[in-house]
């Protein structure tokens, strides 16, 4: 005769309920733990955006008081060679004076050279010196030297709507203009 075995159903419902609280204990642990490393993090990215807001800011205001003096200082080169690398112009123009920085305008979108350059030197003296270089021949290529024009953000705005006829005002009795007249 088979024996029947009866088993206690709340056994069963016990062992399910104490898994899923141990399973739910661990997640909350799990949960835990990465919000303590969130936390973590937001703090070390704030530190760090603090910082380099302190670096910018010094930096764009050291740049802001040096920039009259670096314009002078500066000159521009035109009809510069396409194949001119910096290291040759530096050298080029290293009898005038201490360059400290050379800078080959490239196009954006290709970055292929447009053909001129900026030279900035560490003293006026050497600006004046190079600029009586405009006319050297540079690979082949005379070299237009000139101190470096600075843009004045005020002087472009002008008074506007300089392009076109304008709008409004008396057009005249030409041909073509009376009632009725509709020649498409």
């Amino acid at each position: 005769m088979p024996q029947d075995i009866e088993e206690d159903p709340t056994n069963n419902l016990d062992e399910d309920e104490e898994d899923d609280e141990e399973d739910l204990e661990k997640l909350q642990a799990e949960i835990a733990r990465m919000e303590e490393e969130a936390a973590r993090i937001t703090k070390e990215t704030e530190a760090l955006e603090q910082e380099d807001n302190n670096k910018n800011n010094k930096t764009v205001a050291k740049s802001a008081d040096n920039k009259p003096a670096r314009d002078n200082c500066s000159i521009y080169v035109g009809q510069v060679d396409y194949s001119a690398t910096p290291e040759e112009l530096l050298k080029h123009f290293d009898a005038c004076g201490t360059v400290e920085r050379v800078t080959i305008v490239c196009d954006k979108y290709t970055g292929r050279p447009k053909g001129f350059a900026y030279l900035e030197f560490q003293n006026e003296a050497a600006v004046e010196n190079a600029v009586k270089m405009d006319g050297s021949e540079f690979k082949g290529r005379q070299l237009k030297v000139t101190h470096k024009r600075v843009n004045v953000p005020a002087f472009q705005l002008g008074g506007g709507r300089g392009r076109g006829r304008g709008r409004g005002g008396f057009r005249g009795r030409g041909r073509g203009r009376g009632r009725g007249y509709h020649p498409y």
